[in-house]
């Protein structure tokens, strides 16, 4: 099986899910470890971005539903809210509050483990985890599931935790 196929498939059982998370997370964890080496930021604020990296992607698979943050559903800033607390940092629960309360950065400041937004207009409406690459682990919709995918248009801000 492809990397592209683990990281798009639905989860099936618990030992595939086991495997494609194993694998998804050893694939995420090298792009964070590759870019934190190159980062000029404090250890702490790298770990838990990297932490949060982590755990979004071992949710690979778990289905979308609204208002949910976890453990075994979630909707997308249900994901970011749920991934940054178990990784040691609190947010608040939805996507323009995140928004709000983050440090906004530029597309080129941006490395594995920010918060990318998506919005209209001054209206937030979506988030996800970057995981580098011009991809994002998220919880999309309704009958979805949380997976990594290309960030899908240019109507995005950045935000940065710590």
């Amino acid at each position: 099986m492809t990397a592209s196929a683990i990281t798009h498939a639905p989860k099936r059982n618990l030992n595939s899910r086991r495997w494609r998370a194993g694998v998804t997370s050893a694939l995420t964890l090298a792009a964070v470890a590759g870019s934190t080496l190159l980062a000029n930021s404090p250890a702490d604020a790298a770990t838990i971005e990297a932490k949060a990296l982590s755990i979004a992607a071992s949710k690979h698979g778990d289905p979308y539903s609204y208002g949910a943050a976890g453990p075994n559903r979630f909707d997308c800033s249900g994901l970011t809210y749920y991934s940054f607390k178990h990784a040691g940092k609190n947010l608040p629960r939805t996507a323009q509050a995140q928004y709000n309360s983050v440090r906004h950065i530029s597309r080129a400041s941006l490395r594995p483990g920010d918060l990318v937004f998506f919005h209209s207009g001054s209206y937030v409406y979506h988030v996800g985890i970057y995981a580098g690459y011009n991809r994002i682990w998220h919880a999309p919709h309704s009958g979805s599931y949380v997976k990594l995918e290309r960030i899908w248009t240019g109507s995005v801000w950045f935000g940065r935790i710590g």
